[in-house]
């Protein structure tokens, strides 16, 4: 029967593991080799994940949102992780955020990100945040999840859908001495290169406050 977990096939990730603490560990242990120049490259491996629904639709988009706390999140309007009823009827969802992601994770040959980095996968921004909230809309439903520092501290909240698909990540790192600076044009220039499928916008809302004016964005 197709829901044994068993017996889901792993693509990007192994979905018999729900956490991997000690690969978790090794990230937080290492922050330099898995993360050069954070945190913009925390960022990337966010919106690599964006860029890979748009690909696979012909074209996405997304948000990034600089929140006046600090934190930072991304949405786009792809289909949402992939999210399944197990044997026991219990919703499970593929372990992006907690896990390794078996396409890039241990290949020092995989793709490079725009900073000219090796992208690593979602895992990496997770152990290395502080909290991290992952709202997942799918069409057979829409849940949310947060964990701190890659554990999970909640299980799969279901919440209202409302007709939309697509992933919000809102996460805020380990390092608020080091927030993320507004990316230049230049950089969003960088983004259009190996990602022309997806179209990014920003919005600063720490600028908003300082100003006490409107958010205004800019995208590309």
């Amino acid at each position: 029967m197709e829901n044994f977990r068993r017996s889901w096939v792993n693509t990007t990730h192994d979905w018999s593991a729900h956490v991997d603490v000690a690969h978790l560990a090794r990230i937080q242990q290492n922050p330099d080799e898995f993360t050069p120049g954070r945190p913009w490259h925390l960022l990337l491996e966010v919106l690599a994940h964006s860029a890979d629904e748009a690909a696979s639709r012909g074209g996405g988009n997304c948000l990034v949102t600089f929140h006046p706390d600090g934190s930072l999140s991304v949405r786009d309007d792809g289909r949402g992780t992939d999210t399944r009823v197990d044997e026991h009827h219990r919703l499970v969802k593929k372990p992006v955020i907690s896990t390794k992601d078996l396409r890039f994770f241990d290949f020092p040959d995989a793709e490079l990100l725009p900073d000219g980095h090796p992208r690593r996968g979602m895992s990496v921004v997770a152990a290395l945040s502080e909290w991290l909230v992952h709202t997942n809309r799918r069409r057979n439903g829409a849940w949310t999840q947060r964990y701190e520092y890659g554990i999970p501290t909640s299980g799969l909240e279901p919440i209202e859908a409302d007709g939309t698909t697509g992933t919000l990540v809102h996460f805020t790192t380990a390092e608020p001495q080091r927030p993320i600076a507004t990316p230049t044009q230049e950089q969003l220039q960088q983004l259009a290169k190996p990602w022309p499928a997806l179209r990014v916008e920003i919005d600063d809302r720490r600028a908003a406050r300082e100003t006490q004016q409107e958010p205004t964005g800019t995208h590309l």
